[in-house]
């Protein structure tokens, strides 16, 4: 199957679909892959039943079928979202926190940390629109058409984007920051480079990008923790939005500053307190949460683990 020509062909004829059959074929969609219950979704019960301790199986079953829609939510939302009008962006959008977005507002940067929650994409459309320009990266995906698509894709909504791996991204990304104003979002819930750090999520020992807070003490600028969930919209809102679903941006109060140390002691103490903030707030909001790859270290190959903490110099 042509992945590329997929994602072209729903980008372009997606927003011709009446958004409630759109959104019936999706939730059709994810409830069929949550009954077959593949590898996916296995995970993401697995990952669920972490963060939430105080869920039996039966109600791990049932929180992971509402992830399965919000994750084929984000998709569908992702696929129409170009023809969004800024009305309706504007619409689907509410903000918490906002107050924390000051060094913005003053012509600075910040560092924002993100996890693979709500529809980040929506937030950055919505954020080029309304706060500053948007600087990111994005993972190279398999194969390279795909990977163009989705850079295009992003850039058409105001989202600037540098591709991982890239020699001199990072120092693309402290250029950015120091030429605000400027947001620097970087999705940072899963991390299985040789730069990642282990953490405490939610009562376990995880892996996660060190980007955030890296780029934080490099160009000096507030790391603020971001939380996205969606929630129904009703009455007017939902007639403006054009759709039955919108999202919440939580701005959380940035972390930090760090304490006394090295430059790596000050990006692990940065890392930890993000990934705290982030942590609460997946456990309130557990079903936002798309992650069905494996995130804690217990899940992961321990051979392949024990190469990756080498290539880190942290065994």
């Amino acid at each position: 199957m042509d992945l590329a020509a997929a994602y072209t062909f729903a980008w372009r004829h997606a927003p011709k679909v009446p958004e409630t059959l759109l959104r019936a074929v999706f939730d059709l969609a994810a409830d069929a892959a949550w009954l077959r219950r593949g590898a996916g979704v296995r995970r993401m019960e697995a990952n669920y039943a972490k963060v939430r301790p105080d869920l039996d199986v039966r109600a791990v079953r049932r929180l992971s079928r509402a992830g399965m829609r919000r994750y084929l939510r984000y998709f569908r939302e992702a696929f129409t979202l170009q023809g969004a009008t800024r009305e309706q962006l504007d619409a689907r959008v509410r903000v918490e926190g906002h107050e924390h977005l000051e060094p913005v507002e003053q012509g600075g940067a910040v560092s924002l940390a993100l996890g693979h929650l709500g529809n980040w994409d929506l937030a950055g459309a919505w954020a080029s629109l309304n706060v500053a320009p948007v600087l990111t990266v994005a993972e190279r995906l398999r194969p390279e058409a795909l990977f163009e698509e989705f850079v295009t894709f992003r850039r058409s909504l105001g989202i600037d984007v540098l591709p991982l791996g890239d020699d001199g991204v990072f120092r693309d990304l402290v250029r950015g920051a120091g030429d605000g104003p400027r947001l620097v979002p970087l999705l940072a819930d899963r991390d299985l480079t040789s730069g990642g750090l282990e953490v405490d999520l939610c009562g376990h020992r995880a892996r996660v990008a060190a980007g955030p807070a890296a780029l934080a003490v490099a160009a000096r600028v507030p790391l603020i923790p971001v939380g996205i969930r969606h929630e129904r919209l009703d009455g007017e809102r939902r007639r403006r939005a054009g759709t039955a679903w919108g999202i919440v941006i939580r701005f959380h109060a940035p972390v930090g500053p760090p304490d006394a140390g090295n430059r790596r002691e000050q990006v692990q103490q940065l890392t930890q307190a993000w990934v705290d903030v982030l942590g609460g707030f997946i456990g309130k909001h557990t079903a936002d949460w798309h992650m069905l790859q494996k995130v804690f270290v217990e899940d992961l190959d321990p051979q392949r683990y024990a190469r990756t903490r080498a290539l880190a110099g942290e065994a």
